[in-house]
C-alpha cells in the first residue's frame, strides 16, 4: 500500500527471513501416568485418560482456530486501518510526535518476555493486557497504545489482540521509513494473566557497570534465542521515540527524526560526543536544574540522550562491531532489523494450524498414552 508523502519512500522489499521458529509449547501439567497393578488403588483411571484428551482437544481446537481467524483477517485492510488511525493520531497531537514509536515498543514487550527454555512467554496469549504484565514497570505507559488499538480491534472481531498488537508494531516500523517485517497471524489471547511470566525478563537500562550491563543484554537476548548481531539490530529500534520522565525515569530522544526509522542512532552513537547527563531543562525550556534521575548520557547539546545500555554497545567489542557495520550501511541494518524483529514478534507463536515445534497438545497427550 502507498505510505504518504511526508514519510519515507520505502527502500524496496526486504528479502524474507525465516518466518517462525518452530517452538515447542509449554509442556502441559500432568500427573504421572501410575501403570497398571493389580490394586485398584494403583489402576489408571480410563475415565481421566478421556478427560485429558478431551481437554488437549479443546486446547488444540482453540489454537487452530486462532489460527483461521488469523487467516481470515485481510491483511491489506487491516494494515490500511493500522496507518490511518496513527496519521489521524499524529495529526491530532500536532507537536512532531508519533504513536507509531510507542506502537513498536507494545510489540516489541509483548513478544520480549519468551524462553526458550520452557517455551513460556511471548506474544501468543497477549496476557500484557492483564496483570501482572499490565503493571509491570517495564510496560509504563503503554496502555496509551492498547487503548489506541481498541477501535481497530472492533474493526475485525475475528483478529486476536495477539495478533494486531505484533502487527502494528510490524506496520508501524514500514510506516515510518523502515523494512517490511516479516510477519505470520495465528496468535490466539488468554482470558487473564495467570500464565504470564516472572518480572524481570525484559531489558533493564542499567545493571550498575559496563560490564554488567553488557552480560545482562546477553541474558536477556539470548534467552529468546538471539545472539550478538542481532541484539545490536534489535537496539537500532532506539532511532525512534524518546523516553519520558513519568514513565522510565529518563528522559529525552535518541535522535531528532525519532518518528523516522534508519541507521542514525549508529551514526550519532559512533560520532556524537556523549557525556553523563547532570542538569536538566524542564518542558518549559526554564532555568537549568541539577538532573535527579537516573544515570543516562546526553550529546554535547544537551537535546539528545543515550542510555547506559545503548552505550555498552561501542565498548563492548563484539557489539562494537557490529555498531559500525550498520552505521556505514543502512541497508544492511534494514535488513538484519527486519529479520530480527520478525523473529521475536514469532517466538513461542504456534506453527500454522496449532502444532508448534512439539506437534500441539493433542499430539502430546496421545503420546503420552501411546496414542496414534
Amino acid at each position: 500500500m502507498a505510505f504518504s508523502s511526508a514519510q519515507r519512500v520505502l527502500k524496496g522489499a526486504v528479502p524474507l527471513a525465516a518466518r517462525q521458529m518452530a517452538v515447542s509449547m509449554r509442556p502441559f501439567s500432568t500427573r504421572p501416568v501410575l501403570k497398571l497393578a493389580a490394586s485398584n488403588k494403583t489402576a489408571y483411571s480410563a475415565g481421566a485418560a478421556a478427560a485429558a484428551l478431551v481437554a488437549a482437544a479443546a486446547a488444540a481446537a482453540h489454537e487452530r482456530s486462532g489460527a483461521l481467524m488469523g487467516a481470515q483477517v485481510d491483511k491489506s485492510a487491516l494494515k490500511e486501518a493500522i496507518v490511518k488511525c496513527v496519521e489521524e493520531e499524529d495529526a491530532r497531537r500536532g507537536d512532531g510526535t508519533s504513536l507509531g514509536p510507542t506502537l513498536v515498543r507494545l510489540a516489541w514487550h509483548c513478544a520480549g518476555t519468551f524462553s526458550n527454555a520452557d517455551g513460556s512467554g511471548g506474544s501468543n496469549g497477549c496476557r500484557m493486557r492483564f496483570n501482572p504484565e499490565a503493571g509491570w514497570g517495564a510496560n509504563a505507559g503503554l496502555a496509551t497504545a492498547r487503548n489506541f488499538l481498541n477501535p481497530i480491534k472492533a474493526m475485525f472481531p475475528g483478529l486476536s489482540h495477539a495478533d494486531l498488537y505484533t502487527f502494528a508494531g510490524a506496520v508501524a516500523v514500514e510506516m515510518m521509513g523502515g523494512p517490511e517485517v516479516p510477519f505470520a497471524f495465528g496468535r490466539t489471547d488468554a482470558t487473564d494473566g495467570t500464565t504470564s511470566p516472572p518480572d524481570g525478563r525484559l531489558p533493564n537500562a542499567d545493571m550498575g557497570s559496563d560490564p554488567a550491563t553488557a552480560q545482562h543484554l546477553r541474558d536477556v537476548f539470548y534467552r529468546m534465542g538471539f545472539d550478538d548481531k542481532e541484539i545490536v539490530a534489535l537496539s537500532g529500534a532506539h532511532a525512534l521515540g524518546r523516553c519520558h520522565e513519568d514513565a522510565s525515569g529518563y528522559w529525552g530522544p535518541w535522535t531528532r527524526a525519532e518518528s523516522t526509522f534508519s541507521n542514525e542512532y549508529f551514526r550519532l552513537l559512533k560520532e556524537e560526543t556523549w557525556r553523563p547527563k547532570k542538569a536538566h531543562k524542564d518542558s518549559s525550556g526554564g532555568k537549568a536544574c541539577p538532573w535527579t534521575g537516573p544515570k543516562q548520557y546526553e550529546s554535547s547539546d544537551g537535546e539528545l540522550m543515550m542510555l547506559p545500555s545503548d552505550m555498552v554497545l561501542t565498548k563492548d567489542p563484539k557489539f562494537d562491531a557490529w555498531v559500525v557495520k550498520y552505521k556505514d550501511d543502512e541497508e544492511l541494518f534494514f535488513k538484519d532489523f527486519s529479520a530480527a524483529f520478525g523473529k521475536l514478534l514469532a517466538l513461542g507463536v504456534p506453527a500454522s494450524g496449532g502444532g508448534g515445534g512439539g506437534g500441539g497438545p493433542l499430539a502430546q497427550i496421545k503420546s503420552l498414552f501411546g496414542l496414534k
